[in-house]
C-alpha cells in the first residue's frame, strides 16, 4: 500500500503529485486542521498502481497534510542541527522542570476555572510565583530546586543582602 510519504507536495501549485505523475488537488479542510488532496476518480481508475495505492471503492486516494506541516518541517530542521542536541538537554532541565512543578505542586493537573481567559490568569500568576521563587533563590546564590518553599521570609532578605553583587546571575526566567 503507497503512503502518504510516497506522493509528492507541489508548494507552488497546491498540490501532491502521485507516483504515476497524476495530480491530487486540495478538496476541503477538516476541523482538526488537516487539508485533503483527493485524486480525479476517472483517471485513478485506469491506473495500474490502483490495488497499491487505495482501497477506496470509489477509486478515489486522499491524501491529507496538515495546515502547520511546513512550520512542523522546519522545526524539525532546526532541531537536527549542530548544538541544538545540547540545547533540548538544557530545556529539559530547565523549562520542563518548571511546568512538571506547576502541575504538581500548584494545581494545574486539571482546572476549576471555566473560561480560556481565567486559565490564562491563573497560568500567568502560577508561572509569575515560581518566578519570583526562582529570581530569590538566583540572588541569594543558592541552586533552584522546584521543591516547595520551606525557608522564611527573613532567611531570603537577610540572603540577598549578603549576596556578592560582582557575579551576575546565569539562570533566566521563564516567560508566560
Amino acid at each position: 500500500m503507497l503512503q502518504p510519504k510516497d506522493f509528492v507536495y507541489d508548494e507552488y501549485y497546491d498540490c501532491y503529485l502521485c507516483p504515476e505523475n497524476q495530480t491530487l488537488e486540495y478538496c476541503t479542510t477538516t476541523r482538526e486542521g488537516y487539508r485533503e488532496y483527493k485524486s480525479k476518480a476517472k483517471i485513478c481508475a485506469t491506473c495500474p498502481l490502483l490495488g497499491s495505492c487505495t482501497e477506496s471503492q470509489k477509486h478515489q486516494k486522499v491524501v491529507t497534510r496538515h495546515l502547520w506541516k511546513e512550520d512542523m518541517e522546519i522545526c524539525e530542521d532546526i532541531r537536527y542541527q549542530r548544538g541544538m542536541r545540547e540545547r533540548y538537554q538544557h530545556r529539559k532541565e530547565t523549562i520542563e522542570r518548571l511546568f512538571g512543578t506547576a502541575k504538581e505542586y500548584h494545581n494545574l493537573r486539571y482546572t476549576r476555572e471555566i473560561g480560556k481567559s481565567k486559565m490564562e490568569d491563573k497560568v500567568g500568576l502560577i508561572l509569575a510565583c515560581l518566578n519570583l521563587k526562582k529570581l530569590v533563590k538566583m540572588m541569594a546564590g543558592r541552586p533552584f530546586y522546584f521543591g516547595q518553599l520551606q525557608l522564611s521570609y527573613p532567611f531570603f532578605i537577610s540572603k540577598i543582602r549578603d549576596t556578592k553583587k560582582d557575579k551576575p546571575p546565569k539562570r533566566s526566567l521563564s516567560s508566560v
